[in-house]
């Protein structure tokens, strides 16, 4: 029997090259982003959502998931980055739109995931949560949040592996922006991420299907940094 896969933001990026990966290994699929991605396999089952619609995702994404009956790994993917700006300049909204994606719509997901048997839920998360980067206010406090967040559920969902992980820097617009647009002599992460690694999301899903192959060497709750292990 093939093994099933939930992925959010599956149309492109990370969660685009996770579906394709899973594919090639034979599972079923099971993928939710606002548009469809380019995918034509019999194994790829598709929901269209907005997850910032967060009050709107129990009503809308249960029958699709609860329908999946038994995962073998959730991919809690999708997510934004915001304008890269001090905390003085960062206004309460800002922060609100991208705490709303990744924190409050993954707390929705894990609420309807709890009631049905799942084997592992990977949260992407980041360095960036770990780390006070100068221009990174409401990504980090929201990928601290993601961290804490599976830290919570870790001691409620004891039949499930759970980590916040962080899968290094991967080659995509949101990475390309704060390479090429950020001035580096403001905010010196961007200079960081230039001269460091980037990887391909293909080799990023790799890493990440090599993690959760490895999963029983990790606490369940717990922040693992790819680039580390």
């Amino acid at each position: 029997m093939s093994k099933s896969i939930l992925i959010t933001g599956c149309s492109s990026g990370l969660g685009f090259a996770l579906a394709n990966l899973y594919l090639e290994k034979n599972y079923k699929v099971y993928g939710i982003s606002r548009t469809k991605p380019n995918i034509d396999n019999k194994n790829f089952f598709f929901k269209s959502f907005d997850l910032n619609n967060t009050l709107k995702i129990k009503d809308e994404l249960n029958l699709f998931i609860t329908n999946i009956k038994e995962i073998d790994t959730v991919f809690l993917n999708a997510g934004m980055l915001g304008e890269i700006k001090t905390l003085k300049d960062l206004s309460l909204d800002e922060i609100k739109e991208v705490t709303q994606i990744n924190v409050y719509a993954n707390k929705e997901l894990l609420d309807i995931l709890s009631d049905m048997s799942v084997k592992n839920i990977i949260a992407i998360s980041s360095g960036a949560s770990k780390n006070g980067s100068k221009g990174w206010g409401a990504y980090s406090l929201s990928k601290a949040g993601i961290n804490m967040l599976i830290n919570l559920y870790a001691n409620e969902l004891e039949n499930t592996k759970l980590l916040a992980v962080a899968p290094g820097v991967i080659k995509t617009p949101m990475t390309d922006y704060i390479r090429y647009e950020i001035d580096d002599t403001v905010f010196t992460s961007a200079k960081r991420l230039k001269e460091g690694e980037i990887q391909t999301a293909s080799d990023a899903a790799k890493r990440l299907d090599n993690l959760v192959s490895r999963i029983d060497e990790f606490e369940s709750g717990s922040f693992v940094d790819v680039r580390n292990v």
